[in-house]
């Protein structure tokens, strides 16, 4: 088995958007080290390089690994919990919870079964993932660069590499929502224009759960790569 497909398939994001297309993911034709090359412009190489060969500043005061690591938890569980309200079913009634002689509740409202909605959805997620990560990434950096001077040349090398990552991360991550989940929709809908709501649309819904949950992962990497080189700095609070 090539050893580069293993490494490409095995992260969360890629096993479940294969579990659910039955389309497994092409095998990359080279090695990271290899793409890279071939995304960076020449721009992009002179930044990368200055980025390794600079002398850093003296580090600053002392950072609290404890309190990054807080924050980066409370984006991440804030972020999960809005997954899962965008993916969650219309809210139901509660049964014998109305008194005589009251107005009867209004009843639920039917779930959508245009795939547009459920595009939106996730394209908002997506918003917010991008809105809540960039500034946290950007956060981790600047106290990485206060840590220590082999931190603060990590975060010159990090801030390179988002810059020259972005575009492509962002294609490739809005291309779920627009190809991968649409045909995932398509195939669990009955057939006719008018089908109803039924327990394969409580499948997608799960389904767009798990893979925003898996996307939320990938997005996160880097920040958590960044907190592990906070952790490992000389010396912390």
């Amino acid at each position: 088995m090539d050893s580069r497909r293993t490494r490409y398939t095995s992260s969360a994001l890629a096993r479940q958007l294969t579990r659910l297309t039955g389309v497994d993911a092409p095998a990359p034709k080279h090695g990271f080290a290899e793409a890279l090359s071939h995304w960076l412009g020449w721009t992009d190489a002179i930044s990368l390089s200055a980025a390794l060969g600079a002398t850093p500043a003296s580090p600053a005061a002392p950072v609290s690994a404890r309190s990054a690591a807080e924050d980066v938890e409370r984006i991440k569980v804030g972020l999960a919990r809005a997954i899962a309200e965008a993916c969650a079913a219309p809210s139901q009634p509660v049964r014998g919870s109305r008194r005589p002689g009251a107005t009867p509740p209004e009843p639920a409202p039917e779930a959508p079964t245009d795939y547009a909605h459920y595009r939106q959805r996730y394209q908002s997620m997506q918003q917010a993932m991008e809105e809540r990560i960039e500034p946290l990434r950007q956060r981790l950096r600047a106290q990485l660069a206060g840590a220590w001077a082999d931190g603060a040349r990590l975060a010159a090398v990090d801030a390179v590499m988002e810059q020259v990552l972005a575009a492509r991360e962002q294609l490739l991550m809005h291309g779920i929502a627009s190809q991968r989940l649409e045909k995932r929709f398509q195939s669990l809908k009955p057939a006719g224009d008018d089908a109803a709501a039924g327990p394969w649309l409580d499948t997608f819904r799960q389904d767009m759960h798990t893979v925003l949950l898996a996307e939320l992962d990938t997005r996160m990497q880097p920040v958590e790569g960044l907190l592990a080189a906070l952790r490992s700095a000389p010396s912390h609070p």
